[in-house]
């Protein structure tokens, strides 16, 4: 047997054939629950069996709601045999961690060092027991997850001890296993927490929050939700099947039993009170994990679904990641080629590139301080950043708060070029120029998007077996029709929709004769062809509004690449 090769972060036993990422990947919008197989269209292995598979991968990406659709596998029986990690990783682990947890599932996890991660991208069958790895008949040795201890406080160690009942007894031990394989030596107090759990990626978001309620949990922090998958109280009346739309409401309606806010937004930054410059802070979502930290300068890890509502319940966190300072440093460089003249496209496409660019760090963008981005195009950029990379935040020179001291002596330097960007829009904009659909707030729109959205539909109106649907929080929506936008928009012959998003929108809210999408989000334009089984194409929101009134979208990249 070899010398160590990595750490054992969930113990157990599993073998399979190897199954090797070349990129890492998002289980939400990426693999199919029903099936286990890789059905993000932009991913190297697309189509590949993920079930029965040992997974090798550097780490994952994307939404933190694959902790669900992970979760769901291993009840389903249809979960990868094993996981391996070349690195960090905590969305598949927790899904993990909360079956062996909660459920008695146990799939093992392992992280391995540089070495032995080369050799199983390179092995065709791996056995993995608690101990050690066995990679085409070689063995190597295993450490245990974590030899640290950890500082509990004695609230800490009350809660342990099931002193606030056993649902805070089972979110601490929850809490404490991922601080341990995180790395962290203690906890830390958050003020708020934003759950992303809500929604129905699968039937296991259900079957967890029902658990944990029917264990007597309440959150014990101010704690607000994500976007739901139904329009709460109004999808019966929209035709929305039962089949989906009452597990749909449970579990909404289970989240708020528990004590969180019916904020229903993927956006909670653009609700009142946002959070402060330095709060720690607990939120899962990823765009809004990569707004909060970069954007606002608070602090939050990318916490996985289920961990958000652990957390909620207890007001602790694992000390560690980004509520670090010295791990909200810089550890690339990305120099931006940005395009003379270009319009709010580039800020998606600038965040996706970004992403790929800096799969599993947090980089520092130069060259975009004489841009001036409004609001609407940080979120844009930030979504789509966490479409691609995994990491929690990034730094735009001259723009973010914390971009002037972040950068590290020898970061590895990076370009984003006008190649790039040529490439990235063929990519991203491909498909027929007969346009069904125009999909607007992927996350959620905020009052000022939906203005603007407004203003260029002035005197024009959607035409006819063209769809043009904007979804946005209630908040948003109670702005609006303050202001008099929201009659515009649907004189205009928009369908706004609150409460649900692009991420989860059914069919028959989802045209079901659509075929061609267009969006202004590079997230939706990353998920939205798994998610919908459509074309999905990018465009500035100028080219949807065209596209709405005119039934088609030019194939022809836009005059600023030209």
């Amino acid at each position: 047997m070899t010398g160590t090769a990595g750490r054992s972060i969930l113990a157990g036993s599993g073998e399979g054939a190897v199954l090797i990422l070349d990129e890492p990947l998002s289980f939400w919008g990426g693999v199919d629950p029903a099936t286990g197989r890789i059905v993000d269209v932009h991913h190297p292995q697309h189509g590949e069996m993920a079930s029965g598979r040992v997974l090798v991968m550097a780490t994952s990406r994307g939404s933190c709601s694959g902790s669900g659709v992970y979760l769901d596998l291993a009840l389903a029986g249809r979960a990868p045999a094993a996981l391996v990690f070349g690195g960090p990783e905590d969305v598949l682990t927790l899904g993990a961690l909360i079956a062996a947890e909660m459920f008695g599932v146990t799939i093992p996890v392992v992280r391995l060092g540089r070495e032995a991660y080369e050799t199983a991208t390179a092995a065709g069958y791996a056995s993995i027991t608690p101990d050690a790895i066995m990679l085409d008949g070689v063995s190597h040795w295993l450490e245990p997850s974590s030899v640290e201890p950890l500082v509990l406080t004695p609230e800490d160690q009350a809660m342990l001890g099931g002193e606030r009942g056993e649902a805070t007894r089972t979110a601490m031990r929850i809490i404490c296993a991922m601080a341990r394989q995180q790395g962290a030596s203690e906890l830390l107090d958050v003020t708020r927490a934003h759950i992303d759990g809500c929604i129905y990626a699968s039937p296991a978001n259900l079957t967890f929050a029902e658990r944990m309620a029917a264990l007597g949990a309440r959150v014990s922090i101010p704690t607000t939700m994500n976007a739901i998958s139904v329009e709460h109280g109004a999808w019966r009346a929209q035709n929305v099947s039962t089949a989906f739309g009452e597990p749909a409401q449970r579990l909404a309606d289970c989240y708020v039993d528990m004590g969180c806010r019916p904020s229903f937004t993927c956006s909670p930054y653009l609700l009142d009170g946002p959070p402060r410059y330095g709060e720690m802070i607990a939120w899962s979502e990823s765009n809004a994990v990569i707004y909060a930290n970069s954007v606002l300068g608070a602090r939050t890890e990318k916490h996985p679904d289920f961990l958000d509502l652990c957390i909620a319940i207890t007001g602790r966190a694992p000390f560690s990641g980004v509520y670090l300072d010295t791990n909200r440093r810089a550890r690339t460089v990305i120099d931006v080629e940005a395009p003379d003249n270009a319009d709010d496209l580039v800020w998606p496409m600038i965040g996706y590139l970004a992403g790929l660019k800096s799969p599993d760090r947090i980089p520092l963008l130069r060259g975009l301080d004489k841009t001036r981005p409004a609001p609407d195009d940080l979120k844009a950029l930030c979504a789509a950043f966490g479409t691609t990379s995994a990491a929690p935040m990034l730094h735009i020179a001259g723009i973010t708060p914390e971009a002037d001291d972040c950068e590290t002596d020898g970061p590895d330097h990076r370009a984003i070029t006008r190649a790039d960007f040529v490439r990235t829009i063929a990519k991203l904009n491909a498909g027929s120029d007969a346009i069904d659909l125009v999909a607007i707030g992927s996350p959620h729109a905020s009052a000022e998007e939906c203005r603007r959205l407004a203003a260029a539909l002035r005197g024009r109106h959607v035409a006819d077996g063209v769809a043009l649907i904007v979804t946005l929080g209630n908040a948003v929506r109670e702005e609006l029709g303050g202001d008099g936008t929201l009659p515009r928009l649907e004189q205009a012959g928009i369908h706004i929709y609150t409460d649900l998003c692009w991420c989860s929108i059914v069919r028959p809210l989802f045209p079901v004769e659509a075929k061609t999408v267009v969006t202004n989000s590079g997230k939706y334009a990353h998920y939205g062809p798994a998610l919908s089984g459509c074309t999905v194409r990018l465009a500035s929101l100028a080219g949807c509004v065209e596209a709405a009134v005119t039934g088609r979208l030019s194939n022809s990249p836009p005059d600023w690449l030209c």
